[in-house]
């Protein structure tokens, strides 16, 4: 087995980190092309030579060489871009990768310095200035062409109909196989729970922060379900009702996605280990709030952004806990 191919006994380089999570966006992309036509593709690629551009342009306007190492900015256009919908108007994507790289990454020192998620920073621009486009979603396998949209069926996302208190009309096997109108990358629920199993071996993520933040968004769900507006119950009355509101909240709304490719971003999640179920728990609370009480049907980004405010503290808090167990012993 080659050096490439093999497991890491130690932790990996940012570069590395980078380099799995783009790799990791190709199962995803292929899945959207399957289902939407060579548009995507061609989203993403728009996106990534835009990310590079500005990485150059950041050089240029400092005085210094490229780094030709540092690669975090096509990864975090390419996990932006996978949460929209493959019909997304080209100048956005342009205009959202400029965000990415000259707004949330550049300003702040460029990788390793950002407190905010890039990516959840150009998804939150994309979907307060263009909510019309951001929101609305091609059925698969609709007609649709690289240079035009018109002939597309567009729909509202199954999170959408969540909002409104009702049940989506997405079979479960559907929901297994992403075969439903969504974000482009994040319906696919096998592929994204295998990139997930890759990410793990190669210890780019860490399970601590999805456990806290996926068994606080399916609580949420399972205490106060929006589906047949059931009301302040006992838990242990609707429990079909619960279940099916478990089940969509988490399957749709790009929850399971962010839990793989945003909320353990290694820049911007706690540098401490201990504090990583806790920002799990307080990042699956804020997103359940955002969905429950926000406009957005895809609230997860910012309730990243708002959690991101936390890491810092959070560090500090886990820190002086571990100082005093150790004077305590």
């Amino acid at each position: 087995m080659s050096s490439e191919t093999s497991l890491p006994l130690g932790p990996l380089s940012p570069r590395e980190q980078n380099r799995d999570i783009v790799w990791m966006m190709l199962p995803l992309l292929a899945v959207s092309c399957y289902l939407y036509g060579a548009r995507p593709a061609v989203m993403c690629l728009i996106g990534a030579i835009t990310a590079a551009f500005c990485d150059r342009l950041v050089a240029w306007l400092r005085g210094r060489p490229h780094d030709r190492t540092e690669n975090s900015s096509i990864p975090a256009v390419l996990v932006m871009l996978m949460l929209m919908p493959a019909t997304l108007s080209y100048y956005i994507v342009i205009v959202t990768a400029m965000v990415v790289v000259l707004v949330a990454k550049a300003p702040f020192g460029g990788y390793g310095h950002y407190p905010f998620n890039p990516s959840a920073v150009g998804y939150a621009v994309a979907a307060v200035s263009w909510p019309e486009q951001v929101f609305m979603y091609p059925v698969p396998f609709t007609t649709m062409s690289v240079f035009s949209t018109e002939n597309a069926t567009i729909v509202e996302s199954a999170a959408h109909s969540l909002q409104a208190g009702g049940t989506p009309n997405v079979r479960a096997w559907n929901l297994v196989l992403g075969n439903y109108a969504g974000p482009m990358g994040t319906t696919a629920l096998l592929v994204i729970l295998a990139c997930a199993m890759y990410l793990w071996m190669r210890r780019d993520i860490d399970f601590s922060i999805p456990v806290g933040f996926l068994g606080a968004c399916a609580l949420v769900a399972f205490l106060f379900p929006r589906i047949d507006s059931i009301g302040l119950a006992v838990p242990w009355e609707h429990l079909y009702v619960r279940y099916q509101s478990v089940k969509y909240e988490l399957l749709t709304g790009a929850i399971l996605y962010a839990s793989v490719f945003l909320i353990n971003e290694r820049v911007t999640r706690p540098k401490n280990r201990r504090a990583h179920l806790v920002y799990g728990i307080l990042l699956g609370i804020m997103t359940m709030m955002f969905r429950y009480i926000g406009t957005y049907d895809t609230g997860v980004c910012f309730a990243i952004l708002c959690i991101n405010a936390l890491s810092g503290y959070l560090d500090r808090l886990f820190s002086r806990r571990i100082r005093r167990e150790e004077v305590s012993s």
